[in-house]
């Protein structure tokens, strides 16, 4: 990964120190369907219903999941509007708009670890530490690397800060004797996805490495392809290996071990009709594309719809 190349320019602390939480892509959504400048207006605590950090990190999370993006505007306040993700999954009549699938949890998941600019530590994590347990201090000492790495030009307590946020949108917070919990730490509906364990006893974080049940295949081909997007574009076949084990990939971003990404791929075969199809010649077992699909993102949003239309 070479941010430069791809003229990227990691931003940090959008979140306040929030995961997102329940309602509020919706919110976010929602608001810059009626207002573009929402979030620049004094109102937004109002029609948002939260304090002043919160708006702005509801910001920060509707563009990390890319379901809003900006637009071009003059000066600092950039006009946002919906992509078309975000207004198919989260608009009024969208396939999922309270995120009630689990589906969607792990193709909002999906959306965080492949943006480089909101969701820099997010991707790191998922695709280029390749520990399978790890403490806060080892993870933080290979984020700094990766920083160095980029020529990205920050401060340790930045860095364990956003680190302490990514790991809290995964991993349900530790309840007191009482089981209350503070209101700034409130878990994140991505917590569901059960992807990174904590280990008290041991003071240890661990990745759930295996078999996703709860990952709809429809969601998993719409990541498949979007991976392929951007990695095959001009190509009609992929080394079944890439899909596994490549940074930014759907078996390092949902951390599945060879047979479980497999058993994916055979099922996608036919649930395509052999658009997507599995072919090993000579020991090596790639995916190939067939000619006819057209524009990947056709067939990605095909795959959501008949997810949930199902």
């Amino acid at each position: 990964m070479d941010l430069s190349e791809q003229c990227v320019r990691p931003t940090f602390g959008g979140h306040e120190k929030f995961v997102f939480r329940h309602g509020w892509l919706k919110k976010g959504v929602d608001g810059v369907k009626r207002n573009p400048l929402i979030f620049t207006h004094d109102e937004a605590l109002v029609e948002l219903g939260v304090g002043k950090n919160m708006v702005r990190s509801i910001r920060h999370w509707c563009l990390a999941t890319e379901l809003v993006q900006e637009m071009d505007g003059v000066g600092l306040a950039h006009p946002l509007n919906t992509s078309m993700l975000g207004e198919k999954l989260l608009g009024d009549r969208g396939w999922d708009p309270f995120l009630e699938d689990i589906g969607s949890l792990w193709l909002l998941h999906w959306q965080l670890t492949n943006n480089l600019t909101r969701g820099f530590v997010g991707h790191i994590l998922f695709s280029k530490f390749l520990e399978t347990e790890f403490t806060k201090r080892q993870l933080a000492n290979y984020m700094g690397s990766q920083f160095t790495r980029n020529n990205i030009h920050t401060t340790q307590g930045t860095i364990d800060r956003e680190i302490d946020v990514c790991l809290r949108t995964y991993v349900p917070a530790v309840r007191n004797i009482l089981g209350a919990i503070a209101d700034e730490t409130l878990d994140c509906p991505l917590a569901e996805l059960d992807i990174v364990r904590f280990i008290p006893n041991d003071n240890i974080y661990r990745f759930n490495i295996g078999p996703k049940i709860s990952l709809p295949l429809g969601v998993f081909g719409y990541t498949l392809l979007s991976f392929l997007s951007s990695t095959a574009e001009n190509r009609r076949t992929i080394a079944v290996d890439d899909c596994i084990y490549q940074e930014g990939s759907p078996g390092q971003v949902f951390k599945l071990d060879e047979n479980s990404l497999m058993e994916f791929l055979e099922l996608l075969e036919k649930e395509t009709k052999g658009k997507i199809r599995l072919e090993e010649t000579t020991g090596l077992r790639q995916v190939y594309l067939d000619e006819n699909i057209g524009k990947f993102e056709d067939l990605a949003f095909e795959l959501l719809r008949e997810h949930y239309e199902q």
